[in-house]
């Protein structure tokens, strides 16, 4: 686990002395040629506004720059303290259990939680500054690209933290953020079915949050760095999505070849499919294939056979997110050390010796 403190996407930030004062909704009005109180139905997306206002408004408010100042917000609404968290996903189990923890650690801070759900068709720049204009701050999940891209464009000057997929050595975050080494993870898990007996390792890959290849992916590096030192070349990964759907294409795929004894999932939801596409195919597991996953969601150790897989601390994510944030919003608060379990290999009866 990793915690990166950069606060800006950008370049350095002004010297103190070149600030200007930030525009007020006033100044957005005057602009504009409306009232504030139509500035204000702008920002809260009300539905009683004219298409030609409203663009008249949100092409001011670009051009000036402006971002509603919470405090004046939660002194005029009652709401003292707020967090948004965009997500593209809120039903997966990472997601899911990463929005747990941190809900779980802002209600016990006092903060109330609204989640806005990110779809491919979302303008994301307007997304994004409704959600700001909410006050408090933001958190993005932002385990795959579209999540990836909401953090990218998040404004340097709205609060903000993440929880991210592992970045790539040498690289960070535009903001603060926070995620487990699944690089290292994934490794040791490919690692295992070698010391198995297994002659190589199969991966069925999760799509990378970053870029147009799998491979870039952490996961999909740890798996690959393990073969290539065992002086393996690793076979393509295949899959293309999350779900068990597409763990069941690949894993068909997988079954109709004899060579394939081991195979690593890049979640449990994909393993989940491939369980089924090899009993289907009347392959074994563990007889002749052995099969791990990743994340250790809920169902993994009631599923026969049981699922051997990684368990990753998404809810400690979720937490220390929120804990990057609120010290963004409180002068008074240092967040702590983020204290997250390391990955863990849960042993489990899907996997076996290639001699057995």
């Amino acid at each position: 686990m990793v915690v990166t403190g950069h606060t800006s996407s950008g370049g350095p930030a002004d010297p103190q002395g070149s600030q200007q004062k930030p525009a007020s909704i006033r100044d957005v009005a005057q602009a504009a040629g409306v009232s504030y109180q139509t500035v204000s139905r702008v920002i809260n997306d009300h539905p009683n506004v004219k298409e030609e206002t409203r663009r008249r408004v949100e092409e001011a408010i670009e051009a000036l720059g402006f971002r509603r100042n919470a405090t004046a917000f939660a002194l005029a609404s009652g709401v003292t303290k707020t967090v948004t968290v965009l997500t593209s996903n809120t039903v997966l189990y990472g997601y899911a259990a990463t929005l747990q923890g941190l809900e779980e650690a802002a209600r016990a801070a006092g903060y109330s939680v609204g989640v806005r759900v990110l779809t491919p068709e979302d303008d994301l720049d307007r997304t994004i500054a409704t959600a700001a204009a909410a006050g408090g701050g933001l958190v993005v999940i932002g385990f795959d690209r579209l999540g990836a891209a909401a953090l990218d464009r998040v404004p340097s000057n709205v609060p903000c933290a993440a929880a991210v997929e592992a970045p790539p050595p040498g690289r960070t975050p535009p903001r603060p953020a926070v995620w487990v080494d699944d690089r290292t993870a994934s490794r040791a898990a490919t690692e295992y079915l070698l010391d198995l007996g297994h002659e190589t390792v199969h991966y069925v890959a999760i799509p990378a949050s970053t870029g147009s290849r799998r491979s870039a992916a952490p996961r999909a590096e740890g798996w690959r760095q393990a073969l290539v030192a065992a002086g393996v070349t690793p076979p393509p990964p295949t899959g293309k999505g999350w779900d068990a759907q597409a763990g069941y294409d690949a894993g068909r795929k997988l079954a109709r070849d004899p060579g394939v004894t081991a195979i690593l999932c890049g979640n449990d939801d994909l393993a989940l499919g491939v369980l089924r596409a090899l009993h289907h195919a009347g392959r074994s597991v563990p007889g002749d294939v052995s099969v791990i996953g990743f994340d250790d969601a809920p169902h993994s150790q009631f599923i026969t056979p049981a699922l051997t897989t990684v368990r990753l601390d998404f809810q400690g994510l979720g937490r220390s997110a929120f804990g990057l944030l609120r010290g963004q919003l409180e002068s008074d608060f240092q967040p702590p050390e983020p204290t997250l379990a390391g990955p863990e290999l849960v042993r489990r009866e899907s996997t076996g010796s290639r001699d057995a």
